[in-house]
């Protein structure tokens, strides 16, 4: 039987949860203390998010690796749409009290190995554990602008190139996988494994589960003249809908370009409509100047052009849409 964290209590828990961290380059003072102390170079940005079990992610698909993994990617996502460098992260993790140590070990493992591949010298400083009837996680991410101006939503304007880096679609697609083939109402395996759904979709199934977005193309984004930059998590239509309402333009997408440019991923063929609804990708939208280079990596999939009289704010070939996508109000799992 495997050892629960109530058996091994808070102390014994921390010490193996650290042990599998890593140390952040900016870190003066890490885990341990009452609070770490971070060096940053010009100003700091700050997010933070929290998932849930059930809401937000099916234990019975996610490994503690592939979960640990999520929780930095989508963290660190956001710092790199403000052009930042990561350079920190605080996690704080809720389990019930029957919970295998071991689960708590290696969620940690993804955490540092996210944070290693995704965003070298950025770490976990700090967190706190707690229990909860089901898993819960809070995370909050800090980076670095080393003296430069944020690249914010409101900067776009008329005339300026619209492009994308990242996946796109594949994670929408992935879990409409997983509902459809893995999952019964409550998230229990049938009809195909998750290792055969791997085997047959495994791009679209793995940036579901452990996204790899490409957060140092935020800072290369900032340094290249970016206007305006997101991080797109909910869908690209409402995301872009979003920066186009802060900017106080429309955001006009290309049907071809999308198409061209992420048709195929991975081995995966990407409907169109996986592209502009599906969420959770984590790639990073983003403005530039008419004419300007786009950092390699970066898609031009559109235009920005004149808020219209009439108010739409998204359109795809000139054509007014609707976005559609992830809302935590409004969308039911199967079997809720």
């Amino acid at each position: 039987m495997e050892l629960t964290v109530s058996e091994l209590g808070e102390r014994g828990v921390l010490a193996r949860v650290i042990a599998q961290l890593g140390a952040a380059s900016a870190a003066v003072v890490g885990p341990g203390d009452d609070c770490a102390v971070l060096r940053s170079a010009g100003d700091t940005v700050v997010t933070s998010d929290t998932m849930i079990e059930g809401p937000d992610f099916r234990a019975a698909w996610h490994s503690g690796f592939e979960l640990g993994w999520k929780l930095a990617a989508t963290n660190l996502s956001d710092v790199a749409a403000m052009g930042a460098r990561p350079t920190g992260l605080t996690v704080s993790l809720a389990v019930p009290r029957d919970t295998p140590v071991r689960l708590l070990e290696e969620i940690a493992g993804g955490l540092d190995a996210a944070c290693r591949e995704l965003a070298p010298g950025c770490g976990v400083v700090g967190g706190d554990l707690g229990t909860a009837p089901v898993i819960v996680a809070a995370v909050t991410a800090l980076g670095e602008l080393a003296g430069r101006d944020p690249v914010t939503r409101s900067g776009a304007s008329a005339g300026d190139t619209v492009a994308y880096a990242g996946q796109l679609g594949l994670a929408g697609l992935g879990l409409s996988l997983l509902f459809e083939r893995a999952a019964e109402a409550d998230g229990t395996a049938h009809d195909r494994t998750l290792d055969v759904l791997k085997a047959e979709f495994g791009a679209a199934i793995e940036a579901q589960l452990a996204p790899t977005p490409p957060i140092g193309l935020g800072v290369a984004a900032a340094e290249a003249g970016a206007t305006a930059m997101m991080d797109v998590s909910d869908s690209l239509s409402i995301d872009a809908a979003r920066l186009a309402r802060a900017s106080g333009v429309a955001v006009a997408l290309s049907s071809d370009a999308l198409v061209a440019g992420f048709g195929r991923q991975g081995g995966v063929e990407v409907p169109l409509a996986a592209m502009l609804t599906g969420g959770e990708d984590h790639g990073l939208l983003a403005t530039f100047p008419p004419g300007a280079a786009l950092p390699p990596g970066f898609v031009e999939i559109g235009r920005v052009e004149d808020g219209p009289a009439d108010g739409a704010e998204f359109l795809v070939d000139g054509a007014p849409s609707e976005p559609r996508g992830w809302d935590p109000y409004e969308v039911r799992w199967p079997g809720e």
